[in-house]
């Protein structure tokens, strides 16, 4: 053979691997395909709240305040939805929760409950369940409220008035309001939400956005007394209301301070449970929803799938709780959406539904809204299903068994730290930066943990963990996503 035809013979052989390797890649779509539902001409739907109603019927609520009733959303048959309108005239609608024969409605100034008395497809019952709160008509006061908790209490996140202030009651709050009307002043330190919701236990968790006393948006943890960070709403301690059931007012951080360094001097503190590191796994944190499907969406059993508006996309957070707070990993889990996500709601079927919005915050998902649903293919992606800390590294578990030679190979992983200067400015920058030393990677018996050794963690510091080393046993591939972002607030003893 001529060395001309060689050579030949050699690129098409390089050529024809090529082709075949980049077949065999996995893809997002081989495990999840997210399905756009279309929108009726005339309906601007700029979702703001998403819920099930047991007729089957899916509830979306509007930002201009309308809400529709979407009609065979869970069907297998493609652009068979149909849209009702059934109610109108509301004030932004970031929150729907059914409950009891209701559907309530977290507005702007209120929560209202609303019926269908005559059962002719439009809703002609409102009532106000409670309207403790108040509004100055600054564009930034929105109201996010959750579903209802075990003990029948709707969360609600009230945004500042802007980003430093707060000239109405409870603006930088959260609240709780039964579903009888009674309003219970619950935390402070609220900036501005995306969104919120329970976890699989019921507990309540919002999404904070990067601005003052967020260095980046991330994933909070609310619970009663608490101070989730910004001092903005401090002065409504001195409503008789708040000093019953919260005492006095809390003292504020120190500007230019660190969050773990704020842990140790402020006992009602709760740092984020997860920092979202802003620009890479978004900007600006939005819906939370549980994964409740018991099997049905994947492997992810009561993870938190967290939505961001900015950059149009979903990702998990796997939770731990140590020395009594919570603390965990976000991985990137979906993209490809048409608009920016804001609600965030999981079918009875499990597949997971989201609204998006993008007017006056910009996204990428291209159109000015959408409603878009994801369906699970039945097949698991080989992924990091959990990532726990230990007292002196990390714990992989993974979602298939992994190939025991890259596992094992410290070649497979790459780690860094980062945190955030907790300060009165909007945003920070990446500080602190360090990098970790991966001392051993052991491969458990079961073929799907893996027990990474390391030196030099960072308390208060997002660790960075990218294994794009890292193959499965029977198929060879890589990780769909080969990105952890780990913040650590405690270690464990062991």
């Amino acid at each position: 053979m001529h060395l001309r035809q060689l050579l030949l013979y050699i690129f098409q052989v390089f050529i024809l691997s090529a082709f075949v390797f980049g077949q065999d890649v996995p893809k997002q779509e081989d495990y999840y395909k997210v399905v756009p539902i279309p929108v009726p001409e005339g309906i601007v739907l700029e979702a703001g709240g998403l819920d099930f109603m047991p007729n089957g019927k899916l509830a979306v609520s509007t930002r201009r305040g309308d809400i529709f009733m979407v009609s065979n959303a869970l069907d297998e048959a493609a652009n068979n939805e149909t849209f009702s309108l059934w109610a109108r005239g509301l004030h932004e609608v970031l929150g729907l929760a059914y409950a009891d024969g209701w559907l309530y409605a977290t507005q702007r100034p209120e929560i209202t409950r609303i019926k269908d008395t005559n059962g002719d497809g439009r809703a002609d019952l409102f009532e106000t369940v409670s309207d403790g709160w108040g509004i100055s008509g600054d564009y930034h006061e929105y109201a996010f409220g959750s579903k209802f908790d075990p003990d029948g209490h709707m969360w609600v996140v009230l945004c500042l008035t802007g980003s430093f202030s707060s000239k109405v009651p409870y603006r930088g709050w959260c609240v709780r309001v039964s579903k009888d009307g009674k309003m219970i002043p619950t935390a402070s330190g609220i900036r501005s939400p995306g969104g919120i919701g329970l976890n699989a236990k019921g507990e309540a968790f919002y999404c904070d956005n990067q601005g003052p006393w967020n260095g980046t948006s991330s994933l909070k943890h609310l619970t009663a007394g608490s101070f989730q960070g910004h001092p903005g709403g401090f002065g409504w301690f001195d409503l008789d209301e708040v000093k019953d059931v919260m005492g006095p007012e809390h003292e504020k951080p120190k500007d230019g301070s660190r969050f773990h360094e704020e842990m140790e001097r402020l006992p009602q503190y709760r740092p984020p449970a997860v920092l979202l590191p802003h620009g890479t796994v978004g900007n600006s944190a939005s819906g939370i929803a549980p994964d409740l499907s018991k099997g049905k969406f994947g492997p992810f059993k009561e993870q938190l799938f967290v939505a961001d508006q900015t950059h149009s996309v979903i990702n998990r957070c796997f939770l731990e709780k140590i020395n009594g707070y919570y603390q965990g990993a976000c991985f990137p889990f979906l993209k490809g959406f048409g608009s920016g996500n804001v609600p965030v709601v999981q079918a009875p079927d499990g597949s997971l539904f989201s609204g998006g919005t993008d007017r006056g915050w910009g996204a990428r998902g291209g159109k000015r809204y959408a409603l878009d649903r994801v369906i699970w293919t039945g097949k698991n992606p080989f992924e990091i299903l959990e990532m726990r800390i230990k007292k002196d590294g990390f714990e992989l578990e993974l979602t298939k068994p992994a190939d025991k030679a890259s596992a094992e190979s410290l070649e497979s992983y790459e780690i860094k730290t980062h945190t955030y200067i907790f300060q009165g400015k909007y945003g920070s920058p990446r500080v602190d930066e360090s990098t970790p030393s991966i001392k051993s990677a052991k491969l458990a018996k079961d073929g799907k943990t893996i027990r990474l050794v390391v030196e030099g963690m960072q308390r208060g510091h997002v660790h960075e963990l990218k294994s794009e080393g890292l193959r499965s046993k029977k198929e060879n591939h890589p990780l769909l996503h080969d990105m952890a972002y780990y913040t650590v607030w405690h270690f464990p003893k062991s």
